[in-house]
């Protein structure tokens, strides 16, 4: 019984981070409008709590806006996300998916969103291209709309600076996570 609860759980969180990150609209056109839109808002949200960034995001070669909704469930989490890259030289827009897995502790479902800034051309054509990001994370959030409090961070790793705000979510967790970012094919 505790096993069928469990994949109970495992097929719960896979559906709401499907449903979560499906929203973006039906047609290419549709969905590349919608993550534009996302990036401009969470930009805007951004610069309302960090204003010294829009002057960082300008000056550096490109950067990635990204939407994830993420499930942790006791030693497991799950997230799913879509985003978009700008190469600030060229202006061109380059769209993309995201999956997590973990393992560690938690408890809850966090919706966050999160700004990836590229101090260098070459790490930007790289994670474009290859796309992996491992990471550890430990986070408190208790928010739903403009009610609650979040902790939101910044982190700078191999000339990327992430900067992460939490939407709405309740999630207390502790995790090592392994995060795959790739190009969308159905919008490049």
């Amino acid at each position: 019984m505790k096993r069928l609860t469990i994949m109970m759980c495992m097929v719960l969180a896979l559906a709401f981070v499907s449903t979560g990150c499906a929203s973006t609209g039906k047609t290419p056109d549709e969905k590349r409008a919608a993550i534009l839109d996302m990036k401009n808002e969470v930009l805007g949200d951004l610069y309302k709590v960090r204003p010294d960034v829009r002057a960082q995001i300008k000056a550096a070669p490109g950067y990635a806006v990204f939407s994830n909704a993420n499930v942790n469930l006791i030693f497991a989490s799950f997230g799913g996300g879509y985003g978009v890259v700008r190469d600030n030289a060229t202006g061109k827009h380059t769209y993309m998916k995201m999956g997590e897995v973990g393992i560690g502790l938690g408890l809850g479902i966090k919706d966050f969103r999160a700004v990836f800034v590229f101090h260098n051309r070459k790490v930007m054509k790289r994670f474009v291209d290859q796309g992996w990001a491992f990471g550890a994370q430990a986070d408190a959030a208790a928010k739903a709309g403009d009610k609650g409090a979040a902790v939101a961070g910044e982190v700078t790793i191999d000339n990327i600076t992430i900067y992460q705000l939490t939407e709405s979510g309740l999630a207390l967790q502790a995790t090592v996570k392994g995060t795959k970012y790739w190009k969308d094919k159905k919008l490049n």
